[in-house]
Formats: C-alpha cells, structure tokens, sequence
C-alpha cells in the first residue's frame, strides 16, 4: 500500500452558515426545539426564515466540511467533496474552503436548487438551533466522487447528515467501496438523532458489515444506534462491532474505545461557552488527526477536546486561532 498523500478527505453538504443571535422568545416563537437541527426542504421556506433573522454573519460551515477546515488549520493535508450551485453562495463556499488549502474539485451544478445554506440562531447560554436547507448538496452524484482522491487518503470521513438524500446516499456507499478496495480506512459520524431515527438500519447495516472503522458519535445519538438508555451498556455494545468508537459527552468530555482499549479526557476548561456551534466537528477534527499522526488513543481525544474547547469559545464553527500553536502548546 502506498503512503497516502491525504491525511482525511471527507464528503458532505457544502453549506455556508448563516449565524445570528437571538433569545429564547425568538426561538419558541418560530416553533423549533432549542438546541436541535431542523431541515427545511424549500427555498421558499429558507427565504422565509431568513427574513425574520436579525443581523447575520456568513462563513462557509456544514459538518464535515468544519471537520476538514479543522485538521487543515492543524496542519493537515485534506480534500472535501460536495456539492454547490453555480451562484453566489456556491462561490463563497469554494473560495473559503480552497482558501485554507483544502483540495475541493467538484463540479458546481447548474440550475435550482441554490447552494445550501443553515441558518443558525445562537440564545445567550450559547446554544445553537440550526435550520438547514440542503439545497443542491441533496444532488451529489456518484459520478462526482474523486475516486483517486479517496484512495489516496488515510480516511475516509462521512457525516450522517448527507445520508438523507438518494443521490449522496449512493455515492457514499461508492467512496466506501473505493476507500476499502484501496485499504483506506472509513470515518463516520452518526450527526444527529434524527439521523438516526431515519436510518439507523443502514447505519447499524455498516457497522455489522465491518465497514466503518471509525464511528463518532454523542451520548444522544449512541443511546438511539444502541436502542438502550444505560451509557455502559451501549458503549459496551457498538465498541465490540467496530474498531474505534469515539463518544462525545459535552462538559463530561469524551471516551474511546479502540480494539477493546478504552481512554478518556474531561473536557477542556473555558472562561465561556459562547456558541456551540461546530463543537463536534472541531472534535472529529483534532480526533482525526491525531489519528493520522500516529497519535495514541488518549492524545488524539485530547486534541479533540482542545479543538472543541477553541470553537465554543466564540461565534462561528471554524477556528479563529493559531490551532498549530495552540495544540503544541496544550499536547507539548
């Protein structure tokens, strides 16, 4: 096997975010679940929304998108797949993405729908209630899929989110294909409940089929693959089916079980959670790379607690710091 030129190329929905602050008058009065992810399936309902937000601030987002722009800004060599819509959102997606040196190649597409966007409404106590419409990332063809680029990546990372749509949903299961023909190993994060409540059989079919090597999940989200409410028991149960089993638990910080090892770390200390927006992407992202630096088990959930901690300290789910400097100076 050759050595990758890529540390991590992901596939996901190309968003550009969309964050505003508001309280939590605004959020019952519009009818969503504070904290949650609702997806919107028009522009027309989009457009709505947007209306009755305050003033907003865009910076290019989607899961795992976030997570790439994270282990580029630690230095590591990624590439993203997903799709955009020849417009203008489609263009600051691009340029804000290559403009971190990640390696984005996919082919725009032309026509409605426009480029996905989400907006997110942040309350005072920093918590985010996100609003997504998917947009022309609901469009991902198998044919997009860069083949040569997944091959030539250590790991293959997919958010459950895109595994909504038919079309990303087939051409995930071909990146899988690629990935594991060419002895890559394969990264999936569970996203969000929904998900799973949605397609928790395809998500349990993988694992079972020894087709992830890597899964990120919350406590949430592992309860409902697990179908069990007791935390042990549903570590015990998905670390046993596959290799590495990463658990987020917010300020309880995050587990790891890896080949029946299993490590902890608390999560890191802040001043102020300020947004939580991309608090589990920016984990994955510091989880990943230590992985791909030949890191043990305990440093890389450090590193994601440490890239978790920098996001959540301030507006916006992509780092705003040194985080090279930042991870030499929390790992040594």
């Amino acid at each position: 096997m050759t050595t990758p030129t890529y540390d991590v190329v992901a596939i996901g929905n190309a968003i550009v975010d969309i964050l505003s602050t508001c309280d939590d008058a605004f959020i019952a009065e519009i009818g969503v679940a504070k904290g949650s992810m609702q997806l919107m399936f028009s522009t027309e309902e989009a457009d709505a929304l947007y209306a009755k937000m305050g003033p907003g601030r865009e910076v290019s987002g989607g899961s795992a998108a976030n997570t790439v722009a994270g282990i580029a800004a630690l230095g590591g060599k990624c590439g993203f797949i997903g799709q955009v819509a020849d417009d203008q959102l489609g263009q600051v997606f691009a340029h804000d993405v290559r403009s971190i040196g990640i390696e984005f190649n996919t082919a725009v597409r032309a026509g409605d729908p426009t480029t996905g966007r989400c907006l997110i409404f942040v309350t005072p106590d920093g918590q985010r209630t996100m609003n997504t419409f998917l947009g022309a990332g609901q469009f991902l063809p198998a044919a997009a899929i860069d083949t040569a680029m997944i091959a030539d990546s250590a790991i293959l990372y997919l958010e459950g989110y895109l595994w909504d749509p038919k079309e990303p949903r087939a051409a995930m299961r071909a990146a899988i294909d690629c990935a594991r023909g060419a002895g890559r190993k394969v990264a999936f994060t569970l996203s969000d409940v929904f998900c799973i409540a949605r397609h928790g059989g395809d998500f349990r079919t993988l694992i079972a089929d020894g087709l992830i090597d890597i899964l990120f999940a919350n406590e949430s989200e592992l309860a409902a693959l697990a179908e069990t409410d007791d935390f042990e028991a549903a570590v015990a149960k998905v670390s046993a089916q596959v290799p590495t089993l990463v658990v987020t638990r917010g300020e309880h910080g995050a587990c790891a079980v890896q080949n029946g090892t299993r490590a902890q770390v608390p999560a890191e200390p802040i001043d102020r959670v300020v947004d939580t927006t991309g608090a589990g992407d920016l984990f994955a992202a510091g989880f990943l790379h230590g992985q791909a630096q030949g890191h043990a088990l305990e440093q890389s959930l450090k590193l994601g607690a440490v890239c978790a901690a920098e996001i959540i300290s301030h507006v916006g789910a992509r780092p705003v710091v040194d985080m090279k400097a930042l991870a030499a100076a929390k790992l040594g």
